[in-house]
């Protein structure tokens, strides 16, 4: 039996993914096999040596010791894509709430002590010019970071009638065809600042991205621009993005990581974090962090692992071996050699890299004593060997 641990509030959707007969799931639990969290902050220290995966139901795994657990052969899972709806709709609003006065016409409005009907009428009547606003139909969205997110956010914008352009160095295949044809492709980020009216981010937070959004590149935006962060904090430099509001460079910023800097702010649109807090983003999280745990204990597949390569081998009957190794020369004819010399046959594999990691599936016609497992785990460069148990 696998045993799960919780280390946050999991949807039970989630949690139901887990066949009863086969798992133990507990937030308190000894040596578990897998961990299961979202913004619990989790270190290598504090896990035992049965860890097998992580899995956070989410997209971001900067709460995750990452590269510790790649150095133990762990695989971190992720999340992307499943909150994407839950984002796409909350940077609706922000287009809505940085091109019209709401918020400002609501708060004024909640000043008001006006008992007569009349009057509050004809007050409402003389003051709502204050709090116009332009349409988005016919203005120009930047959207930088084409992913999962960035992509339904191009289509919404179309769908609203406004021009979109976006950038995206990273772009994969699978995320191009995804896009739309009417969005246009620009070279350089710099290029999408100076033309867009509203510049819309999602990117994940690296070393490459951290403050991207710096006061070199807040000086190429037209005057007026409004800039929406729901991907990450960090991307955008908070002290840049003030200086442009006050200098009249952004018309707004709109975020959903606010900060003491922010606090205040005129042109500033900060909220709590909601980007994922929606019932069904945390359901669809937890659903697919469960499932893509289930395929890795049960069948050593990996997909959506921030740190392992997605590697997808279908059952080939026999026994199944997993093996993760530095990737370096002769590794894998060295593992090969001690199943041969033990006259053991390889019905199938498949093997694939990812930086200095490799990681490797091979379904065996005899399930390989213990005594192999050592010999394999004893070659140097192998990080760890499980055997994985047959379909039940």
């Amino acid at each position: 039996m696998f045993k799960i641990q919780t280390l946050n509030q999991i949807a039970v959707k989630g949690l139901e993914c887990f066949p009863r007969e086969r798992y133990e799931v507990a937030s308190e639990l000894a040596d578990p096999d897998a961990v299961l969290l979202r913004s619990h902050k989790l270190g290598t220290g504090e896990v035992s040596p049965a860890l097998k995966a992580v899995a956070r139901a989410g997209a971001g795994v900067n709460n995750i010791a990452v590269d510790g657990f790649t150095e133990m052969g762990i695989p971190v899972f992720n999340t992307p894509g499943a909150n994407a709806n839950a984002v796409k709709e909350l940077v609706l609003a922000a287009l809505l709430l940085g091109s019209r006065g709401i918020l400002e016409g609501i708060e004024w409005l909640r000043t008001l002590d006006e008992t007569d009907a009349d009057a509050m009428h004809r007050l409402v009547e003389a003051e709502k010019k204050r709090f116009r606003g332009g349409e988005l139909a016919g203005k120009t969205l930047g959207v930088v970071g084409l992913g999962a997110i960035g992509s339904r956010v191009a289509h919404m914008a179309l769908g609203l009638d406004m021009k979109v352009i976006g950038y995206d160095p990273a772009l994969s295949v699978e995320a191009a065809w995804r896009l739309p044809s009417q969005v246009g492709r620009m070279e350089n980020l710099g290029a999408l600042m100076a033309r867009a009216d509203y510049i819309s981010l999602h990117l994940p937070l690296l070393d490459a991205t951290r403050n991207l959004i710096n006061a070199d590149m807040l000086g190429a935006v037209q005057p007026g621009t409004r800039l929406l962060n729901f991907a990450r904090e960090g991307i955008v430099d908070d002290e840049a993005a003030v200086q442009a509001l006050q200098e009249g460079r952004l018309g707004a910023y709109l975020t959903d990581f606010p900060s003491p800097m922010l606090q205040g702010v005129p042109g500033v649109v900060a909220m709590p974090h909601l980007g994922a807090s929606t019932v069904e983003s945390e359901e669809n999280c937890a659903v697919m962090a469960s499932r893509q745990l289930i395929d890795f204990l049960e069948h050593g597949n990996i997909v959506n692992s921030v740190n392992f390569p997605t590697l997808i081998l279908e059952r080939a009957g026999g026994h199944r071996l997993a093996v993760t190794n530095r990737n370096v020369p002769r590794m894998l004819g060295n593992v090969l050699a001690v199943l041969s010399d033990r006259d053991i046959n390889v019905i199938d594999m498949l093997n694939k890299s990812r930086d200095d990691l490799a990681y490797n599936l091979l379904d065996l016609e005899v399930k390989p004593e213990p005594e192999t497992l050592d010999r394999l785990q004893a070659i140097e460069g192998v990080i760890n060997v499980r055997l994985v148990p047959d379909p039940q």
